[in-house]
């Protein structure tokens, strides 16, 4: 039998990734006693933020907003950028856009209307923001022309995120528990009383008056993907940590909580079709992603073309392609590009670990690859009678498309004619499941009659409602970075109010 210890915290969180420190601090912000529970070890932690590009969506009314957050840009800087509002009114609509207009409405304007204030209030807690040149603009007669609503990413990427939230916390006195996997949470009077935790293979029952869940979603539990997404996301990439696989959602659930959002959808990209199987955290950040398909066409094995390559900013359509990419031949496509549009690739695809074929002509590309050579050339050349005349324009919708071709290309389209070419493998990798529980915009989790559980709160992937099908780039981040801070001040606030720290 395993020895039982007992410890007191006001607030437990878990799970250690963007939104699990966030709502630390903030809980932390209003005196708690806080802990926080990362299963994996200390040199893995920080969840799915820890593998992402720090690109972090939110509304802002110009530039000098921007500025306020990121005091390093200088008056020379801030000349040459053209910086268009994004305003919470464009944001939202972007989301119900992507979402087809099942985002929870409440959910979706608490994120919304909250995004600004919740960056100015991670720049008061140390952590850094750069603007992204280099994916969100491009340079024309000296001036960079940013697009797409998406133009800050955070310091240092994902990895820079973790550290500098791991580093205000351990200012802020906050514990931080390794190794350490919550399993179970008990109840006593119709409220949170106390959680069991494995801590280092020992059972450890931690009381307390509130418990935070942010340890995301079930995406690297192989048989729970299988029995909500379908048995062909069995063997699929987990682009992030191996860490996810459902604790929280199976702990909520078994608490009282009501399942809630789209639990057979979820946020899945084309990957580079060699990228490891679950994120490595010996190369983190979003490396093998491969995001430029914008610019040219995507073919399948049978030498088929099946998407509109060109029907949004890549912002708009990533988190969705890898679905269609999943339903290709073997998981597998091709992206396809010339020499025209070969610098103009994000720099993912200038990394080592980048595969990829090049030849001198498109025939010659189609003997290296392993699809339907005829139907491929067959592919490329009608695609290129298609292309209509029209300026090109990567920084805006340009609607230089195709005609007369089943599957148009609504802009960018350019002819594939100019060698040498490139085919670069993708298949899916999955990100996150869009299923969680039902929270409301205090982040409090409800049950099936649509009351708070009382003391239990959720953040991140944990909450279910926000994103279906698709979603704009960026708003993950900002989404846990939000419900993290709601969660972790609401949890402060019921405590203060409920009982006396101790």
């Amino acid at each position: 039998m395993s020895l039982t210890s007992e410890l007191n915290y006001d607030v437990v969180v878990v799970g250690a990734g963007n939104a699990a420190l966030c709502a630390a601090i903030a809980s932390r912000e209003s005196g708690a006693n806080v802990l926080v529970l990362e299963k994996g070890p200390k040199h893995k932690r920080g969840g799915n933020s820890y593998f992402t590009d720090g690109a972090i969506r939110f509304a802002f009314k110009g530039l000098n907003d921007l500025r306020e957050v990121i005091p390093d840009i200088t008056d020379e800087e801030a000349n040459k950028i053209n910086m268009p509002p994004y305003t919470a009114e464009k944001y939202l609509n972007d989301l119900m856009g992507a979402t087809g207009g099942k985002s929870d409405p409440e959910l979706a304007e608490h994120l919304v209307t909250q995004s600004y204030e919740t960056i100015k209030w991670m720049h008061k807690h140390k952590v850094d923001f750069d603007l992204i040149y280099d994916n969100q603009s491009f340079e024309k007669d000296g001036i960079y022309h940013f697009w797409g609503g998406l133009p800050v990413k955070t310091r240092g990427r994902g990895v820079g995120l973790i550290e500098q939230l791991n580093d205000r916390a351990e200012q802020l006195g906050i514990d931080v528990w390794y190794e350490s996997p919550a399993f179970k949470i008990n109840k006593g009077n119709n409220q949170v009383s106390s959680i069991v935790v494995n801590k280092y293979g020992e059972e450890v029952t931690v009381h307390t008056k509130s418990i935070i869940l942010a340890c995301g979603s079930f995406e690297a539990n192989k048989k729970l993907r299988t029995e909500n997404l379908g048995k062909h996301w069995a063997d699929i990439i987990v682009r992030g940590t191996e860490y996810n696989t459902g604790d929280g959602l199976s702990m909520a659930i078994e608490a009282g909580a009501q399942p809630y959002g789209e639990w057979n959808g979820g946020h899945a990209i084309g990957t580079d079709a060699n990228a490891p199987r679950v994120g490595d955290f010996t190369k983190p950040g979003d490396i093998y992603k491969k995001h430029s398909y914008p610019l040219g066409i995507m073919i399948n094995k049978d030498g088929h073309r099946f998407v509109d390559e060109g029907a949004d900013f890549r912002n708009y359509t990533y988190a969705k392609y890898g679905r269609e990419i999943l339903k290709q031949p073997d998981q597998i496509a091709y992206q396809i590009y010339d020499t025209q549009v070969r610098p103009m690739l994000r720099d993912e695809y200038d990394r080592e670990e980048a595969t990829c074929y090049k030849a001198d002509t498109i025939e010659e590309l189609a003997e290296q690859l392993d699809v339907d050579k005829q139907q491929f050339v067959q592919t490329v050349e009608q695609y290129n009678n298609a292309v209509q005349k029209g300026q090109y324009e990567p920084s805006e919708k340009d609607g230089k498309g195709t005609k007369g071709i089943t599957l148009p290309k609504s802009n960018w389209a350019l002819k594939i004619e100019k060698g040498p070419f490139y085919a670069f493998p993708v298949t899916c990798g999955i990100t996150f499941c869009f299923g969680g529980v039902k929270a409301n915009k205090h982040g409090e989790v409800l049950d099936s009659y649509y009351e708070p559980i009382k003391g239990l709160y959720a953040s991140g992937e944990m909450i279910g409602g926000i994103f279906y099908q698709n979603y704009p780039g960026g708003s993950g981040l900002m989404s846990g970075a939000v419900f993290g801070k709601t969660a972790g001040t609401s949890a402060g606030k019921y405590v203060k109010e409920q009982f006396v720290y101790d």
